[in-house]
């Protein structure tokens, strides 16, 4: 995807997530670290310029590191960073956002470290891509585009406030 097709796909999802939810009251979105805190801030004001609101859609910050199932393979210590949810959930129609959809086991510990902040009224995902292969009964609320791929690609999400680049690319794996 170039840098025009992500944004065109933002803004659908953005509409999408509006139509969804009837607007955006008592809407949160929330970016699970790294890729998809950019994402979310970027529909927030997307929902915002729809909605024509005066205040802004919140945005949080969750950092799911020590809520993955397969922290003993990330490495002896791993990094956590802050989850920063600055806004009560509870009641709230929350949309967990992230870059690519896989096992569907990141978008568990998500949901596992967002409940410890609160209960929710209502938990969504969007995601930008849907790659397929879960090992988890998990589906996304919101997908910018499925794209098939075999177990060998990877799916690499380039983000302009990380990367200095709008782009996404399937390769091959270097194993």
């Amino acid at each position: 995807m170039s840098d025009s097709e992500i944004e065109r796909t933002l803004v659908r999802l953005a509409h999408e997530i509006v139509e969804k939810n009837n607007g955006a009251q008592d809407l949160g979105l929330v970016g699970i670290r790294r890729r998809g805190v950019p994402l979310a801030q970027r529909l927030a004001q997307l929902i915002q310029r729809i909605e024509k609101e005066k205040i802004p859609v919140p945005v949080g910050t969750l950092d799911i590191t020590l809520y993955r199932d397969d922290l003993s393979t990330v490495g002896p210590k791993p990094v956590v960073q802050k989850t920063e949810i600055g806004f009560p959930i509870t009641g709230k129609n929350i949309i967990l956002v992230d870059d690519v959809l896989y096992t569907g086991r990141t978008a568990r510990a998500a949901m596992d470290a967002l409940f410890r902040q609160g209960r929710p009224k209502k938990v969504q995902l969007c995601v930008l891509i849907d790659r397929g292969h879960r090992e988890l009964p998990l589906e996304a609320s919101f997908v910018g585009r499925k794209v098939q791929t075999t177990e060998q690609e990877i799916i690499k999400v380039q983000l302009r406030e990380i990367d200095d680049a709008d782009k996404v690319l399937v390769v091959e794996s270097q194993s």
